[in-house]
């Protein structure tokens, strides 16, 4: 049931990636193990009968692409980081790193063709949806050749099925993910949205609100809360008095997994696509989870976390480390092949970003395009950027 992955894996490369997942000959006919039961940590829920089971299967083939696409996007985001500090990405850059198992656990078990749409810290899923480098690179630097036309940068990067990120908190992107579901119940299609949001946005007025109608038109709507403890900068017990959020949906049902564990992602996301699917309504899914750099680059972390607190959870709880672990124990792969998977990446991000730089920015007279779906008007509101506009006297 890992529609997103299976599917990419018959095509040997992702977003770009040059490395062959299925090895050289000698890899392939080391004696790997092909599949593994593993135990995961049991789900906290909240009006549910059920919980996602402990007990799951992982392959070789998905162990080793769920390893890729975190080690890549962890990869992007600290070639993201060197190149904000070196102000080739300027604006505001919200990195995802230490984040990973969330967007690559969410995207194992549900189908390409679902819906998503998150808040501001969009580069995880842009490259699981997207599978473009060079795009999101060119988007990042403001050039033509991004995600966006170079208009949108870190916080609005859009791709098929993927309604990108919102600057704000909450209140546009959790309405936005109840709409898409109800246009897939209105279509009665066998999709849904996924709307994710920080532990920052649950006491928003919009994300109670869009719930309550949520629950009352039954939407096949997941809200997933990205909870990485701080919102902005504030630690979530000062910010709220139930720190429960999964079961902030009062009739809603919840559940909430460790999201620094893909595979514990991947299990309760999966049994929320079930429950949504059958037509059951909406479900709330908390991911407890870890950012590893400030909310934003520039912000002075210093003032409400300390480095030792980032450095224990890099340590004992980074979703790639321990991901890695998981997979070497159980004899699906070597250690010498899983560096292999990070030389080719490390060249894939560099490629990216050479591409990025060289890339040309967006013409001032291309400014007004991209506004109206049909179209691409030069005039808005009767302006042109590119005439000079008369002095009143």
């Amino acid at each position: 049931m890992a529609f997103f992955f299976s599917s990419i894996l018959t095509r040997r490369t992702l977003a770009g990636l040059k490395f062959d997942l299925q090895g050289t000959a000698a890899l392939r006919s080391a004696s790997f193990t092909t599949q593994a039961t593993i135990q995961i940590k049991k789900c906290d829920v909240h009006r549910l009968d059920e919980a996602p089971s402990t007990q799951v299967l992982l392959t070789r083939d998905e162990a080793l692409q769920y390893y890729l696409t975190m080690q890549t996007i962890r990869s992007l985001e600290l070639k993201t980081k060197q190149l904000f500090d070196e102000m080739i990405i300027q604006g505001a850059c919200h990195l995802y790193a230490g984040q990973e198992a969330c967007a690559v656990g969410i995207e194992a078990a549900i189908k390409p063709t679902d819906h998503l749409i998150t808040s501001y810290r969009t580069h995880g899923f842009a490259f699981t949806r997207s599978g473009s480098l060079r795009a999101i690179m060119a988007e990042l630097a403001g050039r033509k050749t991004g995600l966006s036309k170079g208009r949108g940068g870190s916080m609005h990067m859009y791709s098929k099925n993927f309604c990108g990120g919102c600057a704000a908190l909450g209140s546009p992107q959790v309405p936005l993910g109840a709409g898409l579901a109800l246009a897939c119940k209105y279509q009665k299609t066998d999709e849904l949205s996924v709307c994710l949001y920080g532990d920052g946005a649950v006491n928003q007025g919009q994300v109670a609100e869009t719930m309550n109608m949520a629950a009352l038109w039954k939407l096949p709507v997941i809200f997933v809360c990205e909870n990485n403890k701080y919102a902005l900068c504030t630690p979530v017990e000062r910010g709220s008095v139930n720190t429960n959020f999964y079961t902030r949906g009062d009739v809603i049902p919840g559940l909430r997994a460790d999201g620094m564990d893909i595979l514990c992602v991947r299990e309760a996301t999966r049994f929320a696509s079930d429950h949504c699917r059958s037509g059951k309504g909406p479900i709330i899914l908390e991911l407890q989870t870890y950012r590893y750099f400030a909310h934003y680059a520039g912000d002075n972390e210093d003032r409400y976390r300390s480095a030792e607190e980032v450095d224990e959870v890099r340590r004992n709880r980074d979703p790639i480390s321990q991901f890695e672990a998981l997979i070497i124990n159980n004899n699906m792969a070597s250690t010498k092949e899983l560096r292999q998977i990070d030389e080719q990446i490390k060249k894939d991000i560099e490629e990216a970003t050479q591409f990025a730089i060289q890339s040309p920015e967006p013409p001032v007279e291309e400014l007004c395009n991209h506004i109206y779906s049909n179209c691409a008007p030069q005039d808005v509101r009767g302006i042109n950027p590119s005439t000079k506009l008369k002095s009143v006297s």
